[in-house]
């Protein structure tokens, strides 16, 4: 499996990119309109707003827990948040609740005060099940991805025991994930080998996770020992287990390999969906065998009962524009469209270059025409190649200008 030569967290602790002011800490969603920038009377509005709520944390009236998460949640100024944790830790009614503190990291978030977020957490209860799983899944994602602290998103998993909440397959597996996609494959190893100690009952979702690292990494034999590992644990293989480890035999060459999974997929009786052609097309289309992709993409798909997506025409597309077969292409792209697929900007781009070299002004035309159906913009430098080809092909200048310059664009 993973081998451990390496440091398990590097640079982790370092200076983190802060997050967009704006946010939910259990919703990775982006207002769509910025906020606009307030005048002098509405600051000051702002001010007393803000000033009233925290007259009110200075007040010696007894305040609940509810109030102080609706006084939070008003706030205009997300910075003001710390004063008002600092206030509130320090009256003998401080009662931070799972929708307090929700509210509360949210502010501190936006404010980047993610060292107060550490604090709060000292301050909570312990061993008393007052906070629920997906409070500590949506801190752990704010760590990874608002705060960009990978570190605090492992250390938040292993201290859920300590609140007396043990992960589940989604915030343990979602960790897992993160430490393969951002390469950290030593501490994965790390993470995996203590799901006992979490708690936690390895599952499909898991193994999956670890042999989608292991390709990765490029370590196929230990990618194979985890796949071997399933039947021996009693868990069941599923369509994801076979795509991931073709997807790392295709990036090694190994399509031979990948083909031979698919056959164990249907002795099996593993449902073959879409994604696992996908991946088998395109490790032929970048074998050099495209014939045999377009091959799976009109026959073998069809005879499994699975119907191509845009990603499968794309991969073929992009083989046969790789090997000069535009015309091929042409009809790859005219079918997308019939299907109401749209072929991706580099596709048309492709197609359009490879018939100005060929001199083929009326395909060019067909080209540029399609691209702006599509939304797409032909650049500076295709132009320069279009009209090059226009020019050379003297029989079509008036004409072909016309048409490719002004109908229909």
């Amino acid at each position: 499996m993973f081998s451990r030569h390496r440091s398990l967290l590097p640079h982790l602790t370092s200076s983190h990119k802060p997050p967009p002011p704006h946010f939910s800490l259990f919703s990775s969603s982006q207002p769509s309109n910025p906020t606009p920038t307030p005048n002098t009377n509405t600051n000051t509005n702002t001010n007393n707003k803000d000033n009233k709520i925290l007259s009110r944390f200075h007040h010696k009236d007894w305040l609940t827990s509810k109030e102080a998460t609706t006084l939070i949640n008003s706030l205009t100024n997300p910075s003001t948040a710390l004063t008002i944790f600092n206030l509130y830790s320090s009256r003998k009614d401080y009662n931070p609740t799972q929708p307090f503190c929700i509210s509360l990291i949210t502010k501190l978030a936006q404010s980047h005060h993610f060292n107060s977020i550490d604090t709060l957490l000292k301050s909570l209860p312990r061993k008393q099940h007052c906070f629920t799983e997906d409070f500590f899944f949506g801190l752990i994602k704010m760590y990874a991805h608002k705060a960009n602290r990978i570190d605090k998103a492992i250390e938040t998993l292993f201290d859920m025991p300590n609140y007396g909440t043990w992960p589940s397959s989604k915030t343990f597996n979602f960790v897992l994930n993160l430490l393969v996609n951002n390469k950290l494959y030593d501490t994965v190893l790390d993470v995996y080998l203590s799901a006992t100690k979490l708690g936690f009952e390895i599952d499909a979702c898991c193994l999956n996770i670890m042999i989608k690292g292991l390709c990765k990494r490029g370590e196929l034999e230990g990618a194979f020992k985890v796949f071997d590992e399933f039947p021996k644990l009693g868990i069941p293989r599923n369509e994801r287990t076979f795509c991931t480890l073709m997807h790392g035999l295709c990036e090694k060459g190994m399509v031979d390999e990948a083909f031979e999974l698919l056959e164990r997929m249907q002795k099996e009786k593993i449902c073959v969906d879409v994604m696992v052609f996908n991946v088998l097309i395109n490790g032929l289309r970048k074998k050099g065998k495209i014939d045999e992709a377009i091959e799976v993409l009109e026959v073998v798909m069809m005879r499994n009962g699975c119907y191509p997506n845009e990603s499968s025409y794309q991969h073929v597309l992009y083989g046969l524009i790789d090997f000069k077969r535009f015309e091929e292409g042409k009809r790859v792209v005219e079918k997308m469209i019939l299907k109401g697929f749209v072929p991706s900007y580099d596709s048309f781009k492709g197609l359009v270059l490879g018939f100005c070299r060929e001199g083929l002004v009326e395909e060019v035309d067909w080209g540029v025409k399609g691209m702006v159906r599509m939304g797409f913009v032909p650049r500076m430098g295709m132009w320069r190649q279009i009209v090059k080809c226009v020019v050379v092909s003297k029989d079509h200048v008036c004409v072909s200008l016309d048409g490719i310059l002004y109908d229909d664009l």
